[in-house]
């Protein structure tokens, strides 16, 4: 029987079992998005709980148009390098792998913070959170993509550089390669658009570069807005087709969670609420699968794992409230 604390191996990095803390924004940076003691002493404490395997740090920005908040953690450049070294460091030492999340906020990125008109896949406000007063979100162009995925591959670089394990590239929560994947925000009528897998395409070209960028060995997730849970939006027939066609890509690990409904199901609040979604995931997909959303305790993660509703569990709000969960 599979068991929490079973050797798990995502690419050619050894997981010692099968909790995962999942990225969870601290917003503890400087205002430049460089780590601070504060975020460092946050995640070493976390990684000295035995019973996480890995940390996937906070969604960190690409580039500058991509900020979606202050004192977002920045992979955008190599001054932030240093300090993500310390992090890493410090999540060594305390015992856990780390992957870096990455991220560009699309729309979700306010005028407040990146002083700049923010640009998706079509002309359209984001459905949840919508930045009030911004103008609305230009349509990005076929040299605004290029630049987009050309800054995932650099931020992927430095991450490597810095002594991340992995890399995870952010697809989920109504940021901007969720908003080319989801109907609900991508109305365009070119390669990009329509079908789900044009809607794939800019996420598939992501992965190619940050692949060429950090060669064959370097682990690399992606975590997937499988489903909208809303009329018009992504179903979950389309997180497994999804699921089917990005496993051709060279990913180890796909984490599923929500998609414009973002980290949280309306009406359920069961532990592993995304579970129907990761079950359907893990059949189509020739990698480990991750689900997180509601476990509040290991035996509910061991329930999930019995259940196969996926190959890792994602712990994150019990972690926020204790470093020390279940010790």
């Amino acid at each position: 029987m599979k068991q929490l604390t079973d050797t798990m191996h995502i690419g050619g990095l050894e997981i010692q079992g099968r909790i995962v803390m999942p990225p969870m924004a601290t917003y503890q940076c400087t205002e430049e998005g460089l780590v601070t003691d504060p975020v460092v002493d946050y995640y070493r404490k976390r990684a000295e709980n035995p019973h996480v395997g890995l940390i996937i740090t906070e969604h960190s920005y690409i580039c500058p148009q991509g900020r979606a908040k202050a004192k977002q953690m920045s992979a955008a450049g190599d001054d932030c390098i240093p300090g993500m070294r310390r992090l890493t460091d410090a999540i060594h030492e305390g015992g856990a792998k780390v992957f870096a999340q990455l991220n560009h906020g699309g729309s979700a990125s306010p005028w407040e913070v990146t002083g700049m008109q923010a640009v998706a896949p079509s002309a359209l406000v984001l459905p949840v959170t919508p930045a009030m007063g911004d103008p609305d979100p230009a349509e990005a162009t076929p040299a605004q993509m290029q630049e987009i995925v050309e800054a995932f591959a650099r931020a992927a670089v430095r991450a490597m550089q810095a002594g991340y394990d992995g890399a995870e590239i952010h697809a989920a929560h109504g940021y901007l390669l969720n908003q080319f994947y989801s109907p609900l925000t991508n109305r365009r009528s070119d390669a990009y658009g329509g079908t789900l897998e044009n809607r794939l395409r800019l996420l598939r070209e992501v992965i190619r570069a940050v692949r060429e960028a950090v060669g064959a060995a370097y682990p690399l997730s992606v975590r997937l807005g499988g489903c909208d849970y809303t009329q018009g939006g992504n179903t979950i027939q389309d997180a497994a087709e999804a699921a089917g066609i990005l496993s051709q890509e060279a990913i180890q690990m796909l984490s599923i969670t929500g998609g414009m409904n973002r980290y949280t199901l309306p009406g359920h609040t069961e532990p592993g609420y995304f579970a129907e979604m990761s079950r359907a995931v893990k059949q189509a997909a020739s990698v480990p699968v991750m689900v997180a959303g509601g476990v509040k305790t290991l035996a509910d993660a061991q329930r999930l794992v019995e259940e196969d509703a996926a190959d890792l569990i994602g712990v994150g709000r019990m972690l926020i409230k204790d470093p020390n969960w279940e010790k």
